[in-house]
């Protein structure tokens, strides 16, 4: 099918029109989390979050956005090494996430060697063209983790790091399910994600919790359909996982990827933001690539940030919204204080972050 043809059936209105009807049919209520940032932007965008409002359904977003759940800490530990002449490099919508007091981009300001990248690869070329250390901060969940692994495994200079800030998104599912704080019906999955990992890595959520779990894309026809299909699992008293996007992810999701993070990288025990500590939700690297892990080649430089409390902005509530437990525009600071231009904390940030995408669609 022609890309422009399957992208109008996907945004069709009247194929969404009968889809909106099919959930109402079912009279129910419902409350259903997603954890990506793109889906929040299409339903916003399409304004499917107010036409699923009325047929019983609350849409909720989750931690869904790498950069909204980067702590203050790991903000602070790149600001540290910036502050030791090591030449630092990251995304640009790191730029403005801030730290306890400042953010790389006051850093930069200041006179710290603060660069922007749009890959791991800019870093490494970076790396290869000074004697400097050159960190590369390395944020984002299981869709941009397997580029850094790959870096590193092709092959890196020695004076080239990264600071580990990759976050897997099962385990934080579960720390979710298991804090209880929210009565969840259902699970939209991260087409992105789901890329990677396949959809087997969810089957324990609905085992464990008897939740249902539809993997779903990121056109308005993609969601409608993994929020009906959420819907007659309600009704038929199933909890399975099932998979919307079968276009483009496979159950076993993609090996290759799996097997060079796999080789890099291994787990270990972090917090996000607005999060306590979940088991198994973060990745450091292993083995001989310790050797080009910033944590323990710059320990001496991190040492005073060990043991120290973070704490959110006065007034931010970015890791409330980041729980799902409150909206953007309840914030008492959203579209006053915190604008996108002079952001207050990151899900005003990013362009996944909640507050962004409010602030954009829904007006200050």
């Amino acid at each position: 099918m022609d890309n422009e043809l399957d992208r109008f059936k996907l945004r069709n209105e009247d194929i969404s029109k009968k889809v909106i009807r099919g959930i109402k049919e079912a009279d129910v209520d419902l409350n259903i989390m997603h954890v990506c940032g793109t889906h929040q932007d299409t339903l916003v965008r399409f304004g499917l979050e107010r036409m699923l409002n009325r047929v019983g359904i609350n849409i909720i977003q989750g931690p869904g956005c790498p950069v909204c759940v980067t702590t203050p800490r790991e903000v602070e530990e790149m600001i540290a090494l910036a502050e030791e002449d090591v030449v630092i490099t990251a995304f640009g919508d790191m730029m403005k996430v801030p730290g306890e007091k400042r953010s790389l981009m006051h850093t930069k300001q200041e006179g710290g060697d603060v660069r922007v990248v749009y890959s791991v690869d800019d870093a490494v070329d970076i790396a290869e063209k000074t004697e400097k250390a050159v960190v590369f901060m390395s944020v984002g969940f299981e869709t941009t983790t397997p580029s850094t692994a790959a870096a590193l495994v092709k092959g890196v200079p020695d004076n080239f790091y990264i600071l580990a800030c990759n976050r897997v998104i099962p385990p934080a599912l579960d720390a979710i399910l298991q804090m209880g704080e929210l009565n969840l019906d259902g699970l939209i999955e991260p087409g992105h994600v789901s890329t990677i990992i396949g959809t087997h890595p969810y089957e324990p959520l609905s085992e464990k919790y008897h939740i249902p779990q539809v993997v779903a894309g990121f056109e308005p026809l993609d969601l409608l359909l993994g929020v009906y299909m959420i819907v007659r699992q309600v009704s038929e008293g199933r909890a399975e996982v099932e998979n919307e996007y079968d276009r483009v992810v496979k159950p076993e999701g993609n090996l290759k990827a799996q097997k060079v993070v796999e080789e890099v990288f291994e787990p270990m025990d972090v917090d996000w933001r607005g999060f306590p500590v979940i088991p198994g939700s973060g990745l450091k690297p292993r083995g001989r690539y310790k050797d080009h892990d910033a944590r323990e080649m710059f320990s001496h430089v991190l040492e005073g940030l060990k043991g120290k409390k973070f704490e959110e902005r006065e007034g931010c509530l970015c890791g409330e919204v980041l729980r799902g437990i409150t909206d953007p525009v309840d914030c008492r600071l959203f579209g006053e204080a915190c604008t996108p231009g002079s952001p207050v904390g990151p899900c005003m940030v990013s362009q996944e972050g909640s507050c962004n995408i409010a602030f954009r669609y829904k007006g200050r």
